[in-house]
């Protein structure tokens, strides 16, 4: 079984937006690394003046100063520690000139956690593909949502399907945490319990890719590349119930009842 490294990356995410600084920071976090997370340029130099990274992640746009300025001063500290920029802008003229500034590379937000993981495995010359992922009977092909799956799970009432990805949308960033902290604390008893309970609730919502992961990790329940693998694939689950309400995502059907 791969195993974890004992020391993970330390990586300064500076981002001012609380809702983005979260979902990077779990994205980061799930890589796996460690993740300091700060929401000005004051804090990002105060934090490294005193603390070495392995990369840092600036927002193009802080409330006192810009990702330019910030990383021409912790050039003056360090002059080789690799840098992500992420900005809202789109513009190819922007994006050049973050990386004229001297950024490994820009990212555009939002953007999947799949595309935050990679940034930050190339830019610390990690292999392309994620060894969680890759260990995993898992192909990057697997639809997050199965809505056909649903509905047919719940006899084609696609309205009972919308009302259930409501419910485990809301639901799902917990039953991941008391997954994950049954495995920190080496309670394989209760993570098997977990995972059995959230593998049939994905299967009612047609939650398909999050389902594969679950059943990887429940083949090998103390693997920690499979829960790292599971608590990305659940990130990239509930980013794209925000983006697409669950509510909204099935037409109600014609007929059929449960």
């Amino acid at each position: 079984m791969p195993m974890m490294p004992d020391t993970l990356p330390r990586i300064l995410l500076v981002e001012d937006d609380p809702t983005s600084r979260t979902f990077l920071t779990a994205a980061l976090r799930a890589t796996p690394a460690d993740v300091d997370a700060v929401d000005t340029l004051a804090a990002a130099l105060a934090l490294a003046s005193s603390q070495t990274y392995s990369a840092w992640m600036i927002d193009a746009r802080l409330p006192d100063g810009t990702g330019e300025e910030l990383l021409s001063r912790l050039r003056e500290r360090d002059a080789d520690t690799p840098a992500i920029a992420h900005t809202a802008a789109h513009e190819a003229t922007v994006l050049e000139a973050l990386l004229v500034a001297g950024f490994v590379e820009a990212l555009v937000k939002p953007m999947p956690t799949a595309t935050v993981q990679a940034a930050l495995r190339r830019v610390l010359g990690l292999a392309a593909q994620d060894a969680a992922i890759s260990a995993l009977p898992i192909v990057e092909e697997l639809p997050l949502w199965d809505d056909d799956a649903a509905a047919l799970a719940l006899n084609g009432n696609r309205a009972h399907v919308n009302t259930l990805r409501d419910l485990f949308v809301q639901e799902l960033a917990k039953s991941v945490y008391a997954i994950s902290t049954a495995s920190e604390r080496g309670d394989l008893d209760s993570v098997r319990g977990d995972l059995h309970r959230l593998r049939a609730s994905c299967g009612f919502v047609g939650a398909e890719r999050l389902a594969a992961a679950v059943q990887a990790l429940q083949q090998e329940p103390s693997s920690s590349t499979r829960l790292v693998a599971l608590e990305g694939i659940a990130q990239d689950t509930l980013e794209h119930a925000r983006v697409v309400p669950p509510s909204t995502q099935l037409p109600e059907a014609q007929s059929a009842a449960v």
